[in-house]
């Protein structure tokens, strides 16, 4: 659930404001959109293209004076028109709009529906209009006459009931106002002399004001016709600033958080779903990056890239060897000077966020001038990789600010994933994997809404060093961690596989010496992990399990960050996310300039 807008009093039209936001928001990735007008009712919504809501408005224009729009991704159920947002009650009185997960969906809806509700979606959404409803027609606080209680009172008891991450707004049949309230997911209001808006993001507005306020975890807002009104959890006025922004990645950036790189790990659902969107076919079962169409399985490939999306190379070389391919991970600043031998018919990929880093552009060049095709995985469309290379799939990340990657480094996860698939085949039977990617970026928002990374971090401090070990395709995840660690804390960190421990690093093991042990699944990688985090804690030394659980882990570990059982593939991305919040919460304890850590640039245009 991608984007959201909203607006009272627009003097362009309601319609055409809700409209051009929904626009500016599409580079957010979705399946369906639709909006909702008032103060009498309309909704209308379409899965597919904003141009398939187009038509439906164009050809049955709902009106009103204020209303609220939507762009969703499926996370709980598929894409179609009962699924995409406004959800409204039976009645068709309350219209709700929601980014973000609602944990405790599934109890309320088996309260609903004991009560006679009928639902038509299988959203989680759909529980809010029915609650709100329900407390219309029978609340305790009759503020409104008629035995039920007021929509500001309805909405204010409803969303107290709600576990997990959202912004909301609502809008109630016949009542000038949208209700809006954040928590967890990003919402940002616009103000100008005429007219207020609610967003995602400051992009779905910003032709109309830059006068904005960044709305906080916690917060509610009240917008009508001729005011508004921030309040707290207790419904007490909040002071907040209205800040001009210019616009600029690094000046609408954060929306409200402390660093870009939290906003951005915050961010990794929708990064996700941008990623996978248009790739994945359910109903054929089938994986397909459009863009590779033409291009013939090779006998053999080459991952050229640095620091990061090297990480994200060793993955990549890891599930193609498991798919029977010869490939392997090359530092793109030592294959630029001492490439591999080239085969008939190897691929050398580029794997570049900014499709400017030197080292793999000349690592790229000395491949391709040596005969070999070429193919970049990048998130920066028209970059210097994209255009010299041969072919070239998009990440889909959408604009990252703080040096140290972390939503383009789970893009590049998951679009290499996707990659080898389309080359050469992951398994012959697709719907498993294809049900944990579809399931993914909920399973990252679990994780963001329940870790226990910052009370790690706070337990961990002034260690003298940091290890992170990890087996198969959890050691790309460790190389990650440690890296992520050096990067913003400035902290000595080291990632091994886990095997190679015991092969010298082991010397430096002490009780001051914390060592993050990546374990999923309950086979023999599990099992021979959990051996060598035995001889850790012969040392002495703090063990820290990432673990879904599967293997027990958690029983011989004295810290836990724990992660939601999924597919073999997709649980890298999960494990990383801990990582990389331990890490931030490291560098944020000692004080550290997060998003713009000493000596480091985000695109390194030198060899």
């Amino acid at each position: 659930m991608c984007g959201i807008v909203g607006c009272m009093g627009c003097p362009n039209g309601t319609l055409e404001t809700l409209m051009d936001g929904l626009g500016n928001l599409e580079y957010r990735g979705y399946d369906s959109a639709g909006v909702a007008l008032g103060p009498v009712l309309e909704t209308r919504k379409r899965a597919g293209e904003l141009d398939e809501l187009r038509k439906t408005v164009a050809e049955e224009p709902p009106t009103g004076d204020f209303g609220v729009g939507h762009t969703r991704w499926s996370t709980h159920g598929p894409p179609a028109d009962r699924n995409a947002h406004p959800h409204t009650d039976e009645s068709g009185r309350v219209a709700v709009v929601h980014n973000g997960i609602i944990e405790n969906y599934q109890r309320i809806r088996d309260e609903l529906e004991a009560e006679g509700v009928t639902f038509t979606s299988e959203t989680d959404t759909e529980v809010v209009p029915h609650l709100i409803a329900r407390e219309l027609e029978s609340g305790s606080d009759a503020t409104n006459g008629d035995g039920g209680c007021s929509p500001a009172d309805a909405f204010h008891a409803v969303v107290d009931r709600l576990e997990g991450s959202y912004a909301l707004c609502v809008v109630v049949d016949g009542h000038e106002a949208i209700f809006a309230a954040r928590q967890g997911s990003p919402l940002v209001m616009g103000v100008d002399e005429r007219a207020t808006y609610l967003a995602s993001d400051v992009p779905a507005f910003i032709e109309r004001t830059r006068d904005v306020v960044f709305l906080e975890d916690g917060q509610r807002v009240e917008l009508r016709p001729d005011d508004w009104t921030v309040m707290d959890a207790d419904r007490s006025p909040v002071e907040v600033s209205v800040e001009t922004v210019e616009y600029t990645a690094e000046a609408t950036g954060k929306s409200g958080y402390d660093h870009y790189m939290l906003k951005e790990i915050n961010e990794q659902p929708d990064a996700l779903r941008q990623c996978l969107s248009g790739r994945l076919d359910e109903l054929d079962g089938t994986i397909e990056i459009e863009e590779l169409s033409d291009l013939e399985e090779p006998t053999s490939v080459q991952i050229v890239a640095c620091g990061t999306s090297y990480h994200a190379a060793v993955y990549a070389a890891t599930l193609l060897r498991g798919a029977g391919v010869p490939a392997a991970a090359h530092l793109a600043s030592e294959y630029a000077t001492a490439p591999a031998p080239l085969g008939k018919g190897t691929l050398v990929i580029g794997v570049t966020q900014s499709g400017e880093t030197a080292d793999t552009l000349a690592a790229l060049r000395e491949a391709r001038a040596r005969g070999a095709r070429t193919l970049a995985v990048t998130n920066q469309v028209n970059s210097t990789a994209a255009r010299e290379c041969d072919d070239v799939v998009y990440i889909r990340a959408g604009p990252e600010i703080g040096v140290a990657a972390t939503k383009t480094f789970s893009s590049q996860l998951m679009a290499t994933l996707l990659l080898t698939e389309d080359l050469v085949g992951l398994a012959e039977d697709l719907d498993p994997l294809i049900e944990a990617l579809r399931d993914l970026p909920g399973a990252i928002q679990t994780v963001l809404d329940t870790t226990d990374a910052r009370e790690v971090a706070a337990e961990i401090a002034d260690s003298d060093a940091y290890f992170f070990i990890g087996r198969d395709r959890q050691f790309p995840v460790a190389l990650e961690g440690a890296l992520k660690c050096k990067e913003i804390s400035y902290e000595h960190a080291e990632g091994f596989a886990a095997g190679e421990l015991k092969h010298g690093p082991l010397a430096l093991v002490t009780p001051a010496t914390p060592v993050f042990a990546i374990v999923t699944g309950d086979g023999e990688r599990a099992r021979k992990t959990i051996g060598n985090i035995k001889e850790v804690e012969a040392r002495d030394a703090p063990v820290v399990a990432v673990t879904d659980g599967r293997s027990e882990a958690e029983r011989y570990a004295d810290l836990v960050l724990e992660i939601p059982e999924t597919h073999p593939l997709t649980a890298p991305v999960l494990t990383n996310v801990q990582l990389q919040l331990v890490s931030y919460h490291l560098a944020n304890d000692l004080g550290r300039p997060i998003d713009k850590p000493r000596n480091l640039a985000k695109s390194v245009t030198v060899e």
